[in-house]
C-alpha cells in the first residue's frame, strides 16, 4: 500500500529588500513520503526567493513533467520553472524550452559540486537558466526548522537570506553558479 503525502501548513512572510517584494503566503505543502525535511525546506526557501502572487507549488517530486514550483502567466504560459536537486542535462534542456526562466537549486554538498563540475559546460547554451546552490550546512540547519505547522519569516537582502521561526534564526547564503543571460 502506498504511503500518503504528509501535509504541512506554512505561513511564509517574505520581505525581499532586493526585489522590493513584501507579502505573506499561506501555503499547503504536500511532503512526498520519499522527500526529506531538508528538501521540503529548500523548496520553501526557493519559493521565498522567487515569491510572486502567481507562484505556485506543484505536485513536485511525484510528477516528472512538472517542476517543484512554477509561475504561469494569466494566459497559461510558463513564466518561471523552479526545480530542486541535480537534474540531467536532458531535463534542463526540456525545462528551458518550456519556460521563460528556469531556476535550478542544487543542494547536497559534495554530490552537488560533482554534478555541477560534470554538467556546467553543457549549460552555457541555456540563456534562460539560473543555477543557485545551497551549502550542505545551510540546508541541514533549515531541515531542523521543519514542522507540520510553520510560521516562517524570510528576509532577503543583498543576496543573503535570514529565516526565522520564533526565536530560532538560520542564515542561508545562496551561491549563484550560473546566471541567465
Amino acid at each position: 500500500m502506498a504511503q500518503n503525502a504528509t501535509i504541512y501548513k506554512v505561513e511564509l512572510a517574505v520581505s525581499d529588500m532586493d526585489r522590493h517584494y513584501y507579502e505573506t503566503h499561506k501555503l499547503t505543502v504536500a511532503k512526498h513520503p520519499s522527500e526529506t525535511d531538508e528538501r521540503l525546506m529548500v523548496r520553501i526557501i526557493a519559493f521565498a526567493l522567487n515569491a510572486h502572487e502567481n507562484l505556485e507549488m506543484t505536485k513536485g517530486i511525484s510528477t516528472e513533467d512538472e517542476p517543484d514550483i512554477w509561475q504561469k502567466s494569466l494566459s497559461g504560459e510558463l513564466d518561471v520553472w523552479v526545480a530542486l536537486g541535480l537534474p540531467s542535462e536532458k531535463v534542463m534542456r526540456q525545462s528551458c524550452s518550456k519556460a521563460g526562466k528556469v531556476i535550478i537549486y542544487p543542494y547536497g554538498g559534495r554530490m552537488a559540486d560533482v554534478w555541477w563540475d560534470k554538467i556546467k559546460t553543457s549549460t552555457t547554451r541555456f540563456e534562460n537558466l539560473d543555477v543557485v546552490s545551497f551549502s550542505e550546512q545551510d540546508t541541514a540547519e533549515l531541515a531542523k526548522l521543519a514542522s507540520r505547522a510553520m510560521k516562517l519569516q524570510v528576509n532577503i537582502q543583498d543576496g543573503e537570506v535570514m529565516v526565522s521561526v520564533g526565536d530560532t534564526i538560520v542564515y542561508v547564503t545562496p551561491r549563484p553558479w550560473k546566471r541567465a543571460a
